[in-house]
């Protein structure tokens, strides 16, 4: 486990004793439950042992993640040492590509016109 996980989980089991101490001496005190939710130390206990479930879970949530990006190394590892055997069901088939229109189709120039280069001399 990680080390970190454990001084959290000690921090918030002794978070957790502090605040059921505290809890016992203001009922013996005689206080109102209203009166002990609003004590300034057991709002700051609460909040510590807020922290520390907020920081383990992030820190949990950081070792999923880095077991998901080890696992695909693996299988990635794993798939590139295993052989590949292509069956020809696999082999994706070329389509041919279709043929480009031949000029012949394409109107041609008319014949019987021949096309006289514009000189214009200036008298």
């Amino acid at each position: 486990m990680n080390t970190k996980v454990t001084t959290l989980e000690a921090r918030k089991k002794i978070s957790q004793a502090k605040l059921d101490t505290r809890r016992i001496f203001l009922k013996e005190k005689g206080l109102s439950d209203e009166a002990i939710r609003k004590d300034v130390a057991i709002r700051k206990l609460k909040a510590e042992l807020r922290k520390s479930d907020f920081r383990m879970a992030v820190i949990a949530a950081q070792e999923e993640i880095i077991r998901r990006v080890a696992k695909g190394k693996a299988d990635k590892l794993a798939a590139a040492k295993a052989p590949e055997k292509e069956s020809p069901e696999e082999i994706p088939v070329k389509k041919e590509k279709k043929g480009k229109k031949e000029r012949s189709e394409k109107q041609a120039k008319p014949e019987g016109k021949i096309e006289k280069p514009e000189n214009k001399t200036e008298q």
